[in-house]
């Protein structure tokens, strides 16, 4: 398991039909529509150790899941992006996800448009 927090910020819009998308960047414009939390504190080598070791994963984003497979390939130290699809770059955290930005309940997307919210996400590997 793997734990990181993310804050929130006032054009957070959590629209994007297909992928989701957590950044170190400290600023979002309404284009990032995909973004569900900026300034995310994740460390790069940590992850690339669970993505070594695990192929599918749950991730815990307030009160939601969301189920996807790893991309052994992520190699990002400042985006992770989860998508629906399979397409994959060293961006891609995870592939044929279950969610997307838009999926995210309305409730804590209102309450990321506060610059000082902030939350965990917790990373938990699934066993095939």
């Amino acid at each position: 398991m793997i734990k990181f927090k993310v804050k929130g910020h006032e054009n957070m819009l959590g629209l994007h039909k297909t992928t989701l998308e957590f950044t170190k960047d400290d600023y979002l414009t309404k284009k990032g529509d995909c973004i569900v939390g900026i300034k995310a504190d994740f460390c790069l080598e940590k992850l690339k150790e669970f993505v070594k070791n695990n192929d599918k994963i749950k991730i815990k984003f307030e009160n939601e899941i969301i189920n996807a497979e790893i991309n052994k390939e992520f190699n990002d130290d400042k985006e992770m992006v989860i998508r629906k699809s399979d397409f994959k770059d060293k961006r891609t955290f995870a592939i044929r996800a279950d969610k997307a930005a838009c999926d995210i309940d309305r409730e804590i997307i209102e309450r990321l448009k506060n610059p000082e919210e902030e939350v965990e996400i917790i990373l938990v590997p699934q066993r095939v």
